[in-house]
């Protein structure tokens, strides 16, 4: 496999689906490198499904650059795209710029994620002019939910599609090179994905975009505090891991576990040595 780049990326629009998986560590990140993942993003919703946080909004940038490294150790094919946490950005477009190229030097990332529309436009160009690709984050934003009005569906009123579609259109004159449409009517997706130069990554946003995310915890089955509407589970990892740590923890009360076939023996006889002290 070749390693991807943020060209392959643009060049895949409208002629082969992108497909994007979230990842946190090295060794995660080495199997879905190996299943042929065009993109791993190392989400900020690693707070949520790693940290333990309530919501994506705690995450620090120390936080983030600890795992972004961890996954590009893992991930040598894969585009690695670091999500740039909750006030890592919002100060000003220096502050951007500093932190997005912290990502890619200390990170290894081969580009960040900015959640917004027009407000973050300056930011974008900011971190492009300064060498860092962007993919821009539309629909819902899980930093900012709270001024959504939580995780519902955006875009169903004329007039916020329009304004979303203006959104989008911004963005991509800003510099981004791909966008994420997170939770927005399948048709409002189909009419951005026509309109913009740049590839579209759908995460409950429907068939049309020229590609999709999931969080690879969710598609495996091993989040299971709650599932989006949009999820498929592939596996249900969850219950699976609860009966093998189950049996073993059964098998050491019981004493049948290690057996003979998990232990190591020696000619030497080391009976002389059970008195001394």
């Amino acid at each position: 496999m070749k390693k991807k780049t943020v060209k392959h990326i643009r060049e895949m629009k409208g002629r082969e689906k992108i497909v994007m998986l979230t990842a946190y560590d090295a060794s995660m990140a080495g199997l879905l490198d190996g299943c042929g993942i065009d993109i791993l993003l190392v989400g900020d919703s690693l707070g949520m499904v790693v940290l333990g946080y309530e919501s994506t909004v705690p995450v620090t940038m120390e936080e983030m650059l600890h795992h972004v490294a961890a996954v590009r150790r893992g991930s040598p094919n894969a585009l690695v795209i670091a999500d740039m946490p909750f006030g890592s950005f919002q100060v000003s477009p220096e502050q951007a710029v500093e932190n997005g190229i912290r990502f890619m030097k200390e990170g290894g990332c081969d580009g960040v994620k900015v959640e917004g529309g027009g407000e973050v436009c300056a930011t974008v160009r900011a971190l492009v002019r300064a060498g860092v690709p962007v993919m821009g984050h539309l629909g819902v934003t899980p930093q900012t939910a709270g001024l959504l009005g939580g995780y519902g569906v955006q875009g169903r009123t004329p007039e916020v599609a329009r304004g979303m579609l203006a959104d989008a259109a911004r963005l991509v004159e800003a510099g981004v090179f791909s966008l994420v449409l997170e939770c927005i009517p399948e048709e409002l997706a189909r009419v951005i994905t026509g309109r913009v130069a740049v590839p579209t990554l759908g995460i409950g946003a429907g068939i049309h975009c020229d590609g999709q995310v999931l969080v690879t915890n969710d598609l495996l089955g091993l989040f299971d505090r709650f599932t989006p509407h949009f999820v498929r589970k592939y596996l249900e990892l969850a219950p699976m891991i609860r009966e093998a740590v189950s049996g073993f923890r059964n098998d050491v009360r019981a004493g049948s576990f290690p057996g003979p076939e998990h232990s190591f023996s020696s000619d030497t006889d080391f009976s002389d040595l059970a008195g001394e002290d």
